[in-house]
């Protein structure tokens, strides 16, 4: 890591940036470095230009992706080198909203399949809560055992998006499912077991496509926001689960 993207990072950190954003942002000054084989501090408007159109023409990547691109390039110029006058150089890439797409939702039975084709208890716990609870990965990831409440029947997330904590109904079959991957693992702070929050954070995704090829479809979306497709699998499942 060089002098100024140590100096990125600190900026960040004491921003109170999330650790993923941190990661991200470092990765693409990075790669903007290593596109235009120069020092950062030698980078100039030119330099930006090239790269905004060698992501969008050559690597034809999303505009959503070159936005967060753009985003970290600003965070670089603006908030560590205090280069105000780049701003107008680094403008994000025009996305009308008619031209966003819709997701692909998975059918009750499509996610049924999904989370049938869990080769072991563990992966079969994960999955069935983050689709339950309609968790993102990274609440997923820091969700603890102390967070189950079976008195009130509910599943506390704390720091969700926005740093804002909620309650989730937590229905019998999922209970069963903790209490069976409880008894299984016997994990203490997180429901993660031995591993990190950070690793799982990342084994996450590879888990997810693999089971999705395993179990038929094709779609990669995940419909965490149909609760009653969900509420069909968390209720009709068989209630016999063994580790395999």
């Amino acid at each position: 890591m060089t002098v100024l993207t140590q100096r990125m990072r600190e900026e960040l950190v004491r921003r109170n940036y999330a650790a993923s954003t941190i990661r991200t942002y470092l990765m693409a000054i990075e790669e903007f470095r290593r596109h235009a084989q120069k020092r950062l501090d030698h980078l100039g408007p030119d330099d930006i230009r090239h790269y905004q159109v060698a992501l969008l023409e050559d690597k034809k990547l999303a505009v959503g992706t070159v936005a967060l691109r753009i985003s970290a390039l600003r965070f670089f110029y603006l908030k560590v080198l205090k280069k105000y006058a780049l701003r107008y150089e680094l403008p994000y890439p025009k996305n009308p909203k008619w031209a966003r797409r819709l997701p692909t939702i998975l059918t009750p039975e499509e996610m049924t399949r999904l989370i049938d084709s869990a080769k072991n208890l563990f992966h079969y716990a994960m999955l069935l809560t983050m689709y339950s609870c309609g968790l993102r990965r990274s609440e997923l990831c820091r969700l603890k055992v102390s967070d189950i409440d079976s008195q009130r029947m509910v599943v506390r997330v704390e720091r969700g998006k926005g740093g804002v904590d909620r309650e989730i109904p937590l229905n019998q079959k999922l209970l069963e499912t903790l209490r069976a991957h409880w008894r299984w693992l016997r994990p203490k702070t997180y429901i993660t077991k031995h591993v990190p929050p950070t690793l799982f954070d990342t084994a996450l995704p590879a888990i997810c496509s693999k089971r999705a090829q395993i179990s038929g479809p094709s779609r990669s979306s995940w419909a965490t926001g149909t609760s009653r497709p969900l509420r069909v699998i968390c209720t009709s499942r068989p209630s016999s689960y063994e580790p395999r």
